[in-house]
């Protein structure tokens, strides 16, 4: 089990607070931000408990030498949290002078939003990162060909995080291609344009959002169901397969790899617990025809090998990674595991339209930006995505 590093046994870092939750120690969030910022979003996983008492009920507590009625009751340690770790940092130190083994998270909610991971996939034709945000369940994903022209694509990057990408590339000796995204995103901010106007890289999107009526100031590539973004000269491509479903433009990109099984990267289409939700991009009136839509998307990924790996581009809380930190299924394996692909069409549309939970934070607005029909400072664009994705059925 990871333990906080020794050189401030008070401090606990995003990577530390990851490890926690991935190990699923029990702990309990003690969140000193007001309601409303909390019920928003705040730190959770299925090992946790987490409440919110407000930083002001601490202040009065000093004077009043009340703190230890304030700690909570849930399993120690506690971890104290705000916005960006300097009430929460009192707070820690006052419950410690009580007697509560607490903790304080470093840099608060904001660093956690910042912190970002890199895991290798397994592959034989390509280098392939797998890129996971903890605070929002997001997945990016780089491609690197490995042969002499040393091309690479990110699919569905972040906006938040698009200098990241050019580096991880230039450091496997490889320069960007392609950005690419997978279909309009309602969860998080695009960082396709961001990147393609940062490297050069060519912007990819489905031949489909052309229906959304995007604005865009570059003219970008648009790929449809089998066609392909070539990365080494003859030796490597991502072969565009037609998904839609969660929104109406959506596709995944299939990596072939005879060793390892296929890498299929379907961004929303299809989660490693559960399937897309059909109602994002769509009027109240047209969600049933969109999960009928999205049924026949998963019976063509049905049709694949089952050794084809998913690569998904969201994963829950409650998502476990296989030992190698990686989130990743064969088909095979989601079909025995998950209920909802062994449904007919009827009980599917029934299923799926009845299990939504609520909406992303600010999907309307973050959906605009993401078709150029808005701006949007980085600033601006980092808060407004900030929050659980809730791309998927529950």
């Amino acid at each position: 089990m990871a333990e906080p590093d020794e050189s401030d046994a008070s401090e606990l870092v995003p990577a530390e607070l990851t490890s926690w939750l991935r190990e699923r120690r029990a702990f309990t969030v003690l969140d000193v931000r007001d309601r409303d910022a909390f019920e928003t979003w705040h730190v959770s996983g299925p090992s946790v408990e987490a409440v919110q008492r407000p930083h002001q009920k601490f202040i009065a507590a000093r004077v009043t030498e009340t703190t230890a009625e304030l700690a909570p009751a849930g399993p120690e340690p506690v971890l104290v949290v705000c916005a960006v770790g300097e009430a929460s940092a009192e707070v820690a130190e006052q419950l410690r002078g009580a007697g509560v083994d607490a903790w304080n998270l470093a840099g608060g909610m904001a660093a956690w939003a910042r912190h970002y991971e890199a895991v290798e996939l397994l592959c034989s034709t390509a280098t392939v990162l797998q890129y996971h945000r903890p605070s929002t369940g997001c997945l990016s994903y780089l491609v690197v060909d490995e042969g002499n022209e040393r091309r690479a694509a990110v699919i569905d990057p972040l906006r938040a995080f698009a200098e990241r990408y050019a580096a991880d590339a230039a450091a496997h000796d490889a320069s960007l291609a392609y950005a690419v995204d997978t279909h309009v995103h309602a969860d998080h901010v695009s960082g396709v344009r961001t990147v393609a106007a940062q490297t050069g890289a060519e912007p990819v999107y489905p031949r489909g959002i052309s229906s959304h009526e995007p604005s865009f100031e570059a003219t970008p590539t648009l790929v449809q169901d089998g066609e392909s973004l070539a990365l080494g000269h003859g030796t490597i491509a991502l072969e565009t397969v037609g998904l839609p479903g969660h929104t109406p433009d959506g596709v995944g990109f299939r990596l072939g790899d005879s060793e390892q099984g296929d890498l299929l990267f379907c961004g929303d289409t299809l989660f490693l617990t559960t399937v897309a939700r059909p109602d994002l991009a769509v009027e109240s009136e047209a969600v049933d025809v969109m999960a009928r839509t999205l049924y026949a998307s998963l019976a063509t990924l049905a049709s694949m090998a089952p050794e084809t790996r998913v690569a998904p581009g969201h994963v829950s809380e409650s998502t476990r990674p296989d030992d190698g930190g990686r989130y990743v299924a064969t088909l095979g394996d989601l079909r025995e595991r998950l209920d909802l692909l062994g449904l007919d069409e009827a009980a599917f549309v029934e299923r799926v339209t009845g299990s939504l939970p609520p909406r992303p934070a600010n999907d309307a607005e973050i959906r605009r930006i993401n078709l150029g029909q808005q701006a949007a400072d980085d600033e601006t664009a980092f808060e407004l995505e900030l929050g659980p994705n809730n791309c998927a059925v529950e």
